[in-house]
């Protein structure tokens, strides 16, 4: 498998963590970056970055990457009429903003690589319309939009993909997860019967980022345990 170097945005915890777990464990070399959470994971081949994409300071790329990953996110789910404008402004300085801005501050060194990949992410919730979900969904379907604009206009240079996880068993998701009986009843929701794991998602991030994927940009992949598309 070739080495590629990978910067992931939002590594600390979560699904980032896990995806920089297994990118190492596949030979990778990655620029992680964290905010708050300070990193407990020590590599060779992995170097920490504190960054925090709210402070609108500028990602500082290394010189050529071959992939980026953007993770930042928040799972905010209350009526429409409990949000106000500043929360939507907020989450979307987070959840679109960000990406936009750290994409942009990489694309020189993305541009380099003969392969460049870059992976953001998106919810199910865009696709089926879930109440109390307007504040997610609307930041997470620009993230659509983006990654369709940006594969076609950085083709074939960039590929620019998303993936729309369902509920993901993640410090994200800790209050929707906190008890046997939500576990439980979010599990019975699922065709597959579970809710996902971070490895999961990691496991289809580092899937695009590959050359076996080599083909494949413009796209949003459900990893959602058949949520999306399944009635059983």
């Amino acid at each position: 498998m070739e080495t590629k170097k990978i910067a992931v945005i939002g590594a600390s915890k979560g699904i980032g963590l896990s995806l920089i777990q297994l990118l190492l464990e596949q030979g990778h070399e990655v620029f992680a970056t964290y905010s708050q959470t300070s990193p407990v994971l020590q590599h060779a081949h992995l170097h920490w970055q504190q960054f925090d994409v709210l402070a609108q300071s500028a990602y500082e790329a290394p010189e050529q990457l071959d992939g980026m990953v953007y993770c930042p996110g928040n799972i905010s789910l209350k009526p429409f009429n409990r949000f106000s404008s500043a929360d939507f402004q907020q989450d979307f300085q987070l959840q679109v903003l960000g990406a936009i801005s750290c994409i942009q501050n990489a694309l020189p060194a993305l541009k380099k690589s003969a392969n460049a990949s870059v992976v953001l992410f998106s919810t199910v919730a865009v696709q089926q319309g879930l109440p109390f979900h307007s504040l997610v969904s609307t930041s997470k379907g620009a993230i659509e939009g983006l990654t369709r604009a940006l594969a076609a206009e950085l083709a074939p240079s960039v590929r620019v993909n998303a993936i729309a996880p369902s509920l993901t068993n993640t410090p994200l998701a800790e209050n929707l997860l906190n008890s046997d009986a939500k576990r439980e009843a979010n599990a019975a929701r699922h065709p597959l019967k579970r809710v996902g794991e971070a490895k999961d998602i990691a496991a289809m991030a580092a899937f695009l980022l590959s050359e076996q994927a080599s083909w494949i940009s413009g796209q949003i992949m459900h990893v959602d345990g058949g949520i999306s598309a399944l009635r059983v």
